[in-house]
């Protein structure tokens, strides 16, 4: 059962939420309605998985983002939200958000991003990635160069694309963990791509 932590400044919303999620076997630790409620509720009781909308009065979700990757950096992140602008997408996830999905996504993609974030893969709506893969694209080499990768890390970097985890990777492939973690280094070093989701939206431009 995983253990979850709803922050947003809609009462109407957390209380739906809460009783989406405790139908479908999660806890709801607690509601907050900015990043100040939100880190005193976790002064009190941990949870796996914060759901942060980012616009909110008093402390917003991406300055809430920094506080809790510095402070509990074992907590996974789901932004759940009604913008998907530059700016908030690009701060969101630099800050360490892992996963960005919108209010209007429904119910089963919620539930679905949760168990994925929960099981190591990073989640982007559609609409935010195709404005992620917009943005690499301007800041990040047009195309990191398969050729420049041996077969293997072809091999991982395919991998990377379906959203596997290093674990995953490791198990299809029958290589230790660390060799995978071994093997995404060098393809960071040679693309000169150092983020997991940049690389990935990169890879599938």
């Amino acid at each position: 059962m995983y253990r979850v932590l709803l922050v947003d400044d809609e009462t109407m919303l957390l209380d739906s939420l809460e009783v989406i999620l405790s139908l479908n076997d999660m806890e709801v630790v607690g509601k907050a309605h900015d990043g100040t409620e939100a880190l005193a509720v976790l002064e009190q009781r941990l949870c796996d998985i914060a759901l942060v909308d980012l616009n909110m009065k008093g402390m917003g979700g991406i300055e809430l983002i920094g506080h809790m990757k510095k402070q509990y950096p074992q907590i996974r992140i789901l932004v759940l939200t009604t913008f998907y602008d530059d700016a908030n997408i690009t701060d969101a996830i630099s800050g360490g958000a892992d996963g960005y999905l919108l209010k209007d996504s429904g119910k089963d993609a919620i539930l679905g991003a949760i168990r994925q974030i929960m099981g190591g893969v990073s989640v982007l709506d559609p609409k935010v990635l195709q404005r992620l893969t917009s943005l690499v694209g301007r800041s990040a080499p047009q195309q990191p160069a398969y050729e420049e990768l041996t077969e293997r890390e072809q091999e991982i970097a395919a991998l990377l694309v379906e959203g596997l985890t290093n674990r995953q990777i490791a198990d299809r492939l029958y290589i230790s963990e660390g060799t995978v973690k071994n093997y995404i280094s060098a393809i960071y070093d040679k693309t000169g791509i150092h983020d997991r989701v940049k690389l990935v939206v990169a890879l599938k431009g």
